[in-house]
């Protein structure tokens, strides 16, 4: 195992890679940009390296500072959590370059699996169901009225390199179509510094399901059961639970196994997660995400596996810790993401000082958080501040103990606005109780007359 390992990341999830590295021993480098000089993570970890000003580019996604933190340091390894580098080839490959673990998929599976329209031709091949779409990319317009026609609207665009819901256009009608292509290569090209694009059928009634794997280096790979995540705003999640509420147990087996299936034919080690539409014609393969996810705690609650431990392990070289046989998820676990947004203006991020931040505690009630009252919620980064996550032996108790939690969650601060209300408004809708939701859900709640 590891003695030292550099957490290449800020926020919650640097926190929570901390605290498993020191639960299992492993000595804890922090980097950090000069925004989060004061924060959580740098109190935290054991040694901490500045690494350059706020603008990502410039620290969190600097690959020569924090390859250079880590010599620095004698750390052996280095864990990109989410976001930034963490799906990043190059920067795996750089990691190896200089004798680093990097704690994550081989660089080439990322590669692989970072091009979607590349995933969608590798895991068609391998037996899993894909929605109708391009196999190819739409590298001009002629192209994209082409498969478009041939697909039938409503159609999605994507940005072959994207991720997090960005880089995606829903398109209804053809007449739309031109300005939707140009703006969606757009925003790929800012954001992922590639402009491909592919087109696929948009399931207008459809859940957004996903599953979690496991694989080492030795060939074994297991499932930890699903989640579904299908409230969402602009293609972001902002509520996970499992397991699915209100899918056929058998379905979601057969995603599960299909999702191994795929795992194995790529060479995949590590933790990933295999992501799915759900509808009433069946599941359709959408994309894989080579690390960590935000919403890992719903499923390290209902099967009491530590998947940041699984991960240390798996990059350490050794075999993973559990069969297939030895999982056997239990009740029920949601997970609430409180944002530093105002609903009521479009989810726009609402920065501040925190005059106010008391988390709810309580049975069976986890909060991931970096955040605390006297904290400045920079402007630079994603706007989350916590992740508010319960456990129960069944859904309605589940519902019952995240409204208790939510309604304990205090927080204030100067032109901070959060969506902790409109978390709630959620849980008590009755579509969402009776788990008839979509992933369209949201936008129709909250726009019944333009929906």
């Amino acid at each position: 195992m590891f003695d030292k390992v550099l957490v290449a990341n800020r926020g919650e999830i640097a926190l929570r890679v901390l605290r498993t590295c020191k639960e299992m021993g492993i000595r804890t480098v922090a980097v950090y940009s000069t925004a989060d000089a004061d924060s959580a993570v740098v109190r935290a970890a054991d040694e901490a390296v500045q690494i350059g000003p706020p603008p990502p580019r410039q620290s969190y996604l600097s690959a020569p500072g924090i390859i250079e933190a880590a010599l620095q340091t004698g750390a052996q390894a280095i864990h990109p959590g989410y976001g930034f580098l963490s799906e990043d080839p190059d920067f795996a490959e750089v990691c190896q370059e200089n004798d680093l673990v990097f704690i994550g998929a081989p660089a080439k599976v990322i590669s692989q699996l970072g091009d979607k329209a590349v995933a969608r031709e590798l895991m068609t091949a391998a037996g899993l169901p894909l929605l109708p779409g391009s196999t190819r990319t739409a590298d001009n317009l002629t192209d994209a009225v082409e498969l478009a026609d041939h697909i039938g609207f409503p159609v999605i665009i994507k940005a072959a390199a994207g991720g997090g819901g960005r880089g995606m256009s829903l398109v209804r009608d053809r007449a739309d179509l031109p300005a939707s292509y140009r703006r969606t290569r757009g925003v790929a090209h800012a954001v992922f510094n590639d402009s491909r694009v592919y087109i696929e059928r948009y399931a207008d009634a459809a859940r957004h399901v996903e599953v979690q794997i496991l694989a080492d280096s030795f060939g074994n790979v297991v499932h930890l059961g699903e989640r579904d995540c299908s409230i969402q705003r602009r293609h972001q999640k902002l509520i996970e639970e499992t397991p699915a509420p209100g899918l056929p147990a058998s379905l979601m087996q057969e995603i599960a196994e299909a999702s191994v299936r795929g795992a194995k034919a790529v060479g995949y080690v590590g933790a990933g997660t295999f992501e799915f539409l759900v509808d009433d014609s069946g599941f359709y393969f959408m994309e894989i995400n080579c690390r960590i996810q935000v919403e890992h705690p719903v499923t390290e609650m209902v099967t009491g596996i530590d998947i940041v431990r699984e991960q240390l392990r798996i990059a350490a070289g050794l075999p993973l810790s559990v069969k297939q046989e030895d999982i056997h998820p239990r009740g029920v676990s949601i997970e609430c993401r409180v944002n530093a947004e105002d609903p009521k203006r479009n989810f726009a991020p609402t920065p501040g000082l925190l005059t106010e931040f008391a988390v709810p505690t309580g049975p069976f009630t986890r909060v991931d958080t970096h955040a605390y009252a006297g904290y400045k919620i920079p402007a630079d980064y994603d706007s989350m501040i916590a992740k508010l996550v319960v456990w129960a032996p069944d859904r309605e108790q589940a519902i019952a103990r995240m409204q208790r939690a939510l309604a304990e969650f205090q927080i204030a601060g100067n032109g901070v606005r959060t969506t902790r209300d409109l978390l709630s408004e959620v849980l008590d809708e009755p579509t969402f109780r009776e788990a008839q939701h979509t992933t369209g859900f949201l936008d129709k709640m909250m726009n019944p007359a333009t929906v």
